[in-house]
């Protein structure tokens, strides 16, 4: 009786040998994606997707059998290595409906890069190791002879029927699992990406006619005052909108060894209205959904970026609003119009004119276009003009400098950070918020200068988070404990500032109430005395209200929200979700209740419903 080696089976075996390559590779993956790591139980959720592939290798590739094996594992190779990367920036798991951001993902490959650990490169070792050996005729021709061997037609047929009962015993009690990283945990990760192909995506839409702004206020528990605080007193002022790229809300009053980091933003909000419970609801599309919610005041899509899904859209927004009160309109950020469709997002939204990277011009260029020292001179320069012709103007402006990975050339370097921060994630983070704090002042004092800063209603907030939990290692882990003073955390990562600033109404006080993105529209509103009684919106003005409930997608799983006192991460549903106290000292007294939770997701609902079937420009 003839027995074979571990080595010589494998080698034989080609449906064991790339078995046995795919399970190191499934490790890797969740040893990096899941808090619970690989557990003996992986084998069974990840393994019978793999062993399908295989068998219907066996069954229909008569020649060439080997080839068709290489091509799986590297396919599967790839799903894996685009499923660690895309979590490590964004806390996700992707699937093909991010195919649609190829383009945008190479723009932004300097950040991609800065997230991979040299080991993640150990995915693919096994694919160039064969590569070498398929150049060395005399092992590749005795590789592919052994291999070429047909399996038992009865026990492929038995492996194959196996490997499927083991998948849909995976999947289908899984379904309706809420929360998408638990999702692929419970059916596997290669189950979860086919599951996301087949399963059906068609959602139950609302009749748009049956959304009202009294239901929507109605499921939000939002009561409108009498006589409401505020009203009109910033009548007739221009409106400067300012998104500070990857902006957090630590960054205020922050020092590190007793140096300020942000002094022009801590004189602001010294000095007048800060809302210091404040948070994103961007999603796929970052920066550009930050302008999408704050013009519209509508949640972002259940999938994709909602430039990309609702881009046709006519949608109500605050530039129609206020060019229907006489105002001029325009927006301004240095990167090509065509990024993540903004082209026709402006359109959408009504804007009279943008500004983009033909205007700003690629001198002293950082990232994708000019520094926000440029950005903010020429900007200044056009609002000085647009202020000559005797109407207001609205703008918004969209920085950039500080963006991820936040390498900024060391001519911008304004501060010079402790040693235990240099070549650090964090560190570089902090260095490149000083200097977009550092361009923000120049436009201050540019726009006060022109005598435009007085004439205006100011409004200053952060557009998403900056530093990922997922992406930070134990370093940059220890030096965010050592700025918080306890261990960072979910709560604190999404939470950014709001800062609204106007000579005459505003003056230093701290809003303790919660806020997101999606209620600045109603707030400006307010403040300009605009009824919005005949338009949809899904946000409150934040003078006015002191309970809110906000649902977060994307960055966090579905069915995340934000109550007064708590943020909310769901489980399959609700009873095995997670509660994380807004104040960060750890105590979770599930203040967060099932009623908010489902409301939030009936919001979500309308909100889709109300958007996705408002008619398209294209077509008029």
């Amino acid at each position: 009786m003839t027995f074979l080696t571990p080595k010589r089976l494998l080698s034989t075996r080609p449906i064991l040998f790339f078995s046995f390559i795919m399970l190191l590779k499934s490790y890797l993956a969740w040893m990096v994606i899941f808090e619970d790591g690989f557990s003996w139980t992986t084998i069974l959720k990840e393994i019978p997707f793999v062993l399908i592939v295989y068998c219907l290798i066996e069954w229909f590739a008569s020649k060439r059998k080997l080839i068709y094996y290489l091509i799986a594992n590297l396919v599967m190779t790839l799903i894996l290595f685009a499923v660690i990367m895309y979590y490590k920036y964004y806390g996700v798991i992707v699937t093909y409906l991010a195919l649609e951001q190829v383009n945008q993902v190479t723009a932004v490959k300097n950040s991609v890069f800065s997230l991979m650990d040299p080991y993640y490169l150990l995915i693919f070792i096994d694919i160039i190791i064969m590569a070498v050996l398929l150049f060395r005729p005399k092992k590749a021709l005795n590789w592919k002879r052994e291999s070429s061997k047909k399996e038992n037609k009865r026990l492929v047929v038995a492996l194959f029927s196996i490997s499927i009962a083991l998948c849909l015993f995976n999947i289908l009690p899984n379904r309706a699992s809420m929360n998408e990283i638990l999702k692929a945990e419970q059916m596997g990760i290669l189950n979860y990406e086919a599951y996301m192909i087949f399963s059906n995506k068609d959602v139950e839409l609302l009749d748009p006619n049956h959304i009202t702004q009294a239901k929507i206020d109605t499921v939000k528990k939002v009561q409108q005052p009498a006589t409401p605080e505020l009203w009109q007193k910033a009548a007739g002022k221009n409106v400067i909108i300012i998104q500070m790229e990857s902006f957090q809300n630590f960054l205020v009053n922050l020092k590190i060894d007793g140096q300020e980091v942000t002094p022009n933003l801590n004189k602001l909000v010294n000095e007048n209205y800060y809302f210091k419970h404040f948070y994103q609801q961007v999603g796929q599309g970052n920066t550009s959904d930050a302008e999408f919610v704050v013009n519209t005041s509508f949640y972002i899509p259940p999938r994709g970026a909602a430039t990309m899904e609702y881009g046709d859209k006519e949608l109500p927004s605050l530039p129609k609003l206020l060019k229907a009160q006489g105002y001029d309109t325009a927006t301004f950020h240095t990167n090509v119009v065509e990024f993540w469709n903004r082209s026709e997002l402006y359109k959408s939204l009504g804007f009279d004119r943008y500004y983009d990277q033909k205007f700003f011009g690629l001198e002293d260029t950082v990232f994708f276009g000019a520094s926000d020292e440029q950005l903010y001179a020429k900007t200044a320069a056009e609002l000085d003009r647009m202020s000559q012709n005797g109407k207001p103007f609205y703008s918004h402006i969209i920085s950039m400098t500080a963006h991820h990975p936040f390498t900024i050339p060391a001519e911008k370097y304004k501060m010079t950070l402790p040693e235990r921060y240099e070549n650090t994630f964090v560190g570089d983070y902090i260095r490149s918020q000083n200097y977009a704090d550092y361009a923000l002042g120049l436009f201050i004092e540019d726009l006060k200068a022109r005598g435009i800063w007085d004439d205006s209603l100011v409004l200053l907030y952060g557009d998403h988070l900056g530093l990922p939990i997922y992406s930070l290692d134990r370093d940059d882990k220890e030096l965010m404990a050592e700025i918080y003073g306890r261990e960072y955390g979910y709560t604190d990562m999404i939470n950014i500032p709001l800062v609204v600033a106007s000579t005459g109404i505003t003056e230093h006080k701290v809003f303790d109430q919660l806020g997101g993105q999606v209620d600045v529209l109603p707030t400006v509103a307010n403040l300009l005395g605009i009824s919005l009684d005949d338009h949809i919106n899904f946000g409150q003005d934040l003078f006015n209200q002191t309970y809110n409930v906000l649902p977060q997608r994307y960055y966090l799983p579905t069915g995340s929200f934000l109550s007064s006192k708590e943020l909310f991460m769901s489980g399959s549903g609700y009873e095995d979700g997670k509660h994380y106290s807004l104040a960060g000292d750890g105590v979770t007294e599930q203040e967060a209740t099932e009623d908010e939770y489902q409301r939030a997701l009936e919001l979500l609902n309308l909100s889709d419903s109300y958007v996705s079937q408002l008619p398209s420009w294209k077509k008029q």
